[in-house]
């Protein structure tokens, strides 16, 4: 295995566990939003909700890996 697939697993892994710790986030928002309103929530708006946190907690878990690596690799002189 090369350097570049081991990267770009680290990188869907990141991505991947991101997105389950947004989208747990975006679960619980949806429900909150779920049970504060009677009538005027929906599923769909609950479920987009949802999605959102997932897409947001992925972004910001590859946005930070790739911060993390770009502080870590070794300077050249």
């Amino acid at each position: 295995m090369t350097e570049s697939q081991k990267e770009t697993i680290e990188k869907a892994a990141v991505t991947g566990v991101g997105a389950g710790v947004g989208g747990a986030g975006g679960a619980t928002a949806g429900v909150i939003e779920l049970a504060a309103t009677t009538g005027t929530v929906t599923g769909l708006s609950a479920s987009v909700v949802i999605g959102a946190g997932a897409v947001a907690g992925g972004l910001a878990f590859y946005l930070a890996y790739k911060a993390y690596r770009h502080l870590t690799k070794p300077k050249d002189s």
